[in-house]
């Protein structure tokens, strides 16, 4: 086993190395930090040192996401036996640190950083620390993707005070990756582990929960005892009780395991949590790597140790709540609407009826008693009297009262407020250049699904005027995200064509050249039923979509040159009367798209032009005219104008598939009189007579 290759079985220093990609300045600002943190490393060892009786433990509140397919395959069992194993490990006293050499048993560290599954929710909800998520995704890689509902993950408890872990099942041969401390987004930090490294699970050699004791040092500031640097012997841990060590160890050595970087006894130390040897072989943290893990906890993930996620939540006996509003959406394309609420039992006591009011704005109170049978922790979905709002933005409020016919003993959880917009459809033209003080425009509004970043206006950075849109896709760093920024809602019935067009501005990080990237996308939707479906009229991405073809390392801001003009024909939604149009930006962390100019017209054909297909206007004329044609003439072949004595006064030719549906003339420098305006089609010609006058 001491033979095999080494395989890399944590993806931290590849996460890390996207950061860095994306950041170029968060390796230096690591590297400053690295100096003073060493100097607070040194402080925790002198108090250790000095200390006459052993600290008091802290304890981080921790809540497992499971997201698999069949997250029920994971029991509750595991996962108490993986807290077991990480509480053991990090306190020193697990059973098998009798596997520790003499030669290093003065070195063993046992660590104050204790862990609890969480009690309670950040929303002070009773928990019990594990969530199960079942996703559609077969796999996911060394990204955030797990770590995200948008992305068939799940979505993190506040950083600031749970420690996150993910279980689900990694691709590329990895057991687990974890976030050093202010590195990345606040919503990505905690651990990913494969759920089969869990205690007793299917990666043999791995499933000893020795994998989450890993990357949790992660997360606290350790490295890899051999420092990543590939054999070089240069590389750090940066403590300075870890022998230093080439590479990663392989399966489970035995004995005295020398290399080029210790190349005399005692040797590396393999049995390092920090180490890739098999979870058997893996028995202790040193003092310098507990040391360096508590001053992260104190220095730089401060908040946890004053959690409140340990705590159990004491319930009430007669406690209901307003969870949600799950109807109507927030945009409304009828002033009449019926609120969908979702209600909930906090209480211990089964809730028989309950009243529950709304209010739109300052307007009258309407009351909707229920009754039913709801046990406790249990929600229950209660459809509300019908209501009617005018043009405008408005707050729908929501609350309960009454449960079970007593007062209300927690009246914090009562009340629900609910933005709501609703403007009548508007008639084309409609022009948006972004230069009103409000954004969104009034009848506008933006869906950010994730809450992070979104469509925002942005001042002196323009096609036209001052003011533009756009988003932050250099900054985004969490994929595959999707956010809306919707028009009013638009009346285009009773025309002959409608267009959109807009100016775009577009960039990327990687070198459109690259195969198999995956690109940030910008679309077009319609939607004919107020945003419950979309179809795409307009989707580009990368080199469809740049306006700047080299590649762009910074955030990607366009000279006057860098904008295009993209105008799409929607005339065959004109049936469809009013329609939601809506530029979708679809992430996946290269550069910003900016729009301007966004406009929507229709154009209306002369009804007599309609019934005719050809008319030349006006008659009489002093000289102007305009011949027309509806629809566009493919079979045109040529326009002949003659005097009425029969002399040729104008022509002109029309090639095969290029003609056109208008035509004008000047006749202004001939005598007055009638005039005979021919239309020469492959299989017919069509005459009509003008007056000229002087």
């Amino acid at each position: 086993s001491v033979a095999q290759k080494k395989v890399e079985k944590c993806g931290t220093m590849q996460l890390l190395e996207t950061e860095f990609r994306k950041d170029p300045s968060l390796r230096a600002r690591m590297a400053q930090r690295e100096t003073e943190f060493e100097k607070a490393v040194l402080e925790t060892i002198k108090k250790k040192e000095n200390a006459r009786e052993q600290a008091t433990p802290i304890v981080i509140p921790v809540v497992f996401h499971i997201v698999l397919t069949n997250p029920s395959v994971i029991t509750d069992a595991q996962i108490q036996a993986q807290m077991d194993t990480i509480n053991r490990d990090y306190a020193g006293i697990n059973g098998d640190s009798i596997k520790i050499p003499a030669y290093f048993q003065s070195l063993f560290g046992k660590s104050q950083i204790n862990f609890c599954l969480a009690q309670r929710t950040p929303d002070d909800e009773p928990t019990t620390g594990i969530v199960r998520v079942t996703t559609n995704a077969s796999s996911f890689t060394v990204d955030n993707s797990v770590k995200h509902i948008q992305t068939g993950g799940d979505d993190a408890w506040d950083p600031s005070k749970y420690l996150n872990v993910w279980v689900c099942n990694l691709s590329g041969g990895y057991l687990g990756f974890g976030t050093f401390p202010g590195t990345g987004a606040t919503a990505d930090q905690g651990v990913v582990i494969h759920y089969g490294s869990l205690p007793g699970g299917a990666l043999n050699g791995y499933n000893g929960g020795k994998t989450l004791t890993h990357e949790i040092g992660h997360y606290f500031n350790l490295y890899h005892v051999w420092g990543d640097d590939n054999g070089a012997c240069t590389g750090t841990d940066f403590v300075n009780d870890t022998p230093n060590q080439a590479d990663a160890t392989a399966g489970c050595p035995t004995g005295v395991k020398t290399d080029a970087c210790s190349p005399s006894a005692p040797g590396i130390m393999y049995q390092n949590y920090m180490d890739y040897s098999d979870d058997a072989c893996l028995v202790m943290f040193t003092n310098g790597q507990v040391a360096r893990m508590e001053t992260a906890l104190n220095s730089l993930r401060t908040s946890l140790a004053s959690s409140n996620g340990c705590q159990p939540v004491l319930l009430k006996n007669n406690d209901a709540a307003m969870k949600a509003v799950t109807q109507p959406d927030n945009r409304l394309c009828d002033p009449n609407f019926t609120p969908t609420v979702t209600i909930y039992n906090r209480g211990t006591t089964t809730l028989t009826s309950l009243n529950i009011l709304a209010q739109l704005d300052n307007g009258s109170v309407q009351t909707t008693t229920w009754t039913g049978s709801l046990a406790s922790l249990a929600t229950a979905s209660v459809t509300l009297n019908g209501m009617t709002t005018a043009s405008g933005n408005h707050v729908l409020t929501v609350y309960t009262s009454d449960p079970n016919g007593v007062t209300d003993e927690n009246l914090t959880n009562d009340t629900l407020r609910y933005n709501l917009m609703y403007f009548p459809p508007i008639n084309p033209p409609v022009s948006e250049s972004f230069e009103g003080t409000k954004f969104p425009p009034e009848g506008w509004d933006i869906v950010n699904p994730d809450g992070y970043y979104t469509w925002q206006k942005v001042t002196g950075i323009a096609k036209t005027g001052n003011s533009s849109v756009y988003i932050d896709n250099f900054d985004y760093n969490i994929n595959d995200q999707k956010d809306y920024l919707r028009l009013p809602e638009v009346n285009i019935a009773n025309v002959d064509s409608a267009f959109i067009s807009f100016q775009v501005a577009a960039a990327t990080y990687t070198s459109i050249s690259t195969s198999g990237n995956s690109w940030d996308t910008l679309q077009v939707l319609i939607s004919t039923d107020c945003g419950k479906t979309y179809t795409s009229v307009y989707k580009r991405w990368g080199s469809n979509l740049v306006t700047r073809q080299a590649p762009t390392t910074s955030a990607f801001v366009p000279s006057a040159s860098e904008w295009r003009k993209d105008s799409i024909d929607i005339s065959s939604f004109i049936s469809s009367g009013n329609i939601l149009i809506a530029f979708r930006n679809t992430t996946e962390y290269e550069n910003n798209i900016y729009l301007d100019d966004i406009n929507v017209r229709t154009v209306t054909v002369n009804p007599n032009l309609k019934a005719k297909g050809f008319m030349v206007t006006p008659s009489p004329t002093t000289g102007q005219i305009a011949v027309q044609f509806y629809p566009q003439p493919n079979d045109l072949r040529g326009i002949v104008i003659y005097s009425s004595y029969g002399q040729k006064v104008a022509e002109t030719i029309v090639k095969e598939g290029q003609a056109n549906n208008y035509y004008s003339y000047d006749l202004s420098h001939f005598a007055s009189g009638v005039y005979i305006v021919r239309a020469i089609f492959t299989d017919r010609v069509v005459t009509n007579k003008i007056v000229l006058t002087k």
